[in-house]
């Protein structure tokens, strides 16, 4: 495979290097230049054609919204990955970013040695560029040239739509009373889109596991709120939860449901319990606890994201009598953790991300 061509873009020398250093020890990735502005990181996307991106977000000259709101007039634009401080102004614009088609992004440590930095950085990025390769050895084989043949004059088919595809057909009236949805990779621009699809009348709370750290977790909630017809928020300790409202777990804490005083109630539980599958929040965390509290009255939903984290949850959830709705390939940003549910047959629908809302709708009382 070609190496994948890189250009780092960040106004301090120091994220320069630590960025430039990290993904020159990744095999088959190339540095091909660096910016430490937005107005220099355009002219070098012009000149180099790199395959992705690491765009820092505040910058002179053009800041890194700015850039990546100009890529979206250029052919063929690589992948952005947003390099972010951990403050409230950093974590709304990388939410504002990603929501803008930005791939992924990392923090940048709050504090420590270079040493100590560096191997911060690392641990977030090389997964990340990891899953590029994995993407475009994907696309080369699908591109990779057959055996000639003699031409034949035919249609171009035409290009088919996402479509719903029925796994197993749903015997049940609509029953669900919470609704858990697991996401990672891709989750703020998929969100953007499906969490105002979701009916205003929805009468079941709907609990989001994104991966992200603290504060951006309370940036998205806030974003999305201002998007959708349904209350979005950050979730709270010890709030019962209610029809109506979508709770986001926050950074880097666990969220699960528990049983109120009165037995009937459920409530969240905010802990800083123990990362599960390297996540925290952990989608199989808050799965579980849907599990044994909803027996038979819950759905599932997993979409786009790198790993498995989810996995292990739906299927206690399915074992318990849970709907399971997967998002389909073709519209994940990463097709990590829907695939196994999908491979293994828990999913009972696979639906493009333009469906998903109607699907957890067909599955909620009415």
């Amino acid at each position: 495979m070609e190496k994948l061509k890189a250009v780092v873009v960040d106004d301090t020398i120091v994220y320069r290097k630590i960025v430039g250093d990290i993904l020159k020890e990744i095999p088959e990735i190339e540095v091909a230049g660096t910016a430490n502005n937005g107005k220099i990181a355009l002219s070098k996307i012009n000149s180099v054609k790199p395959d992705f991106i690491t765009l820092d977000i505040e910058m002179p000259e053009l800041s890194g919204i700015e850039v990546l709101q100009k890529l979206k007039d250029i052919p063929d634009p690589p992948v952005v990955i947003m390099v972010s401080t951990l403050t409230r102004d950093s974590s709304e614009m990388t939410i504002k970013a990603l929501e803008l088609g930005a791939f992924d992004f990392i923090s940048k440590p709050g504090e420590g040695t270079m040493a100590e930095n560096l191997a911060k950085v690392k641990q977030s990025l090389v997964p990340i560029v990891e899953t590029l390769k994995r993407q475009k050895r994907t696309r080369s084989r699908i591109k990779a040239p057959a055996r000639e043949k003699p031409p034949v004059a035919r249609k171009e088919p035409a290009v088919k739509k996402p479509v719903t595809r029925v796994v197993h057909k749903r015997t049940k009236k609509k029953n669900s009373e919470i609704v858990g949805i697991g996401i990672s990779t891709g989750g703020p621009n998929a969100l953007t889109e499906m969490v105002p699809m979701l009916d205003p009348k929805l009468k079941a709370p709907v609990l989001i596991v994104q991966h992200m750290p603290p504060l951006f977790t309370r940036s998205l909630a806030d974003s999305l709120n201002k998007k959708s017809r349904l209350n979005v928020k950050e979730a709270e300790d010890g709030e019962v939860i209610g029809p109506g409202t979508v709770y986001i777990a926050p950074g880097g804490k666990q969220m699960k449901i528990v049983a109120g005083a009165d037995g009937t109630t459920r409530k969240i539980k905010i802990t800083d319990d123990p990362p599960e599958n390297s996540c925290k929040p952990s989608v199989d965390y808050l799965f579980r606890s849907i599990a044994e509290h909803y027996v038979g009255r819950a759905t599932g939903v997993i979409m786009t994201g790198m790993g498995s984290d989810g996995t292990n949850g739906l299927i206690q959830m399915k074992n318990n009598g849970s709907y399971i709705i997967a998002q389909d390939e073709s519209t994940c940003t990463v097709y990590g953790m829907p695939k196994e549910s999908i491979e293994t047959g828990i999913a009972d629908v696979v639906a493009p991300l333009g469906k998903i809302a109607e699907e957890i709708a067909n599955t909620v009382v009415a």
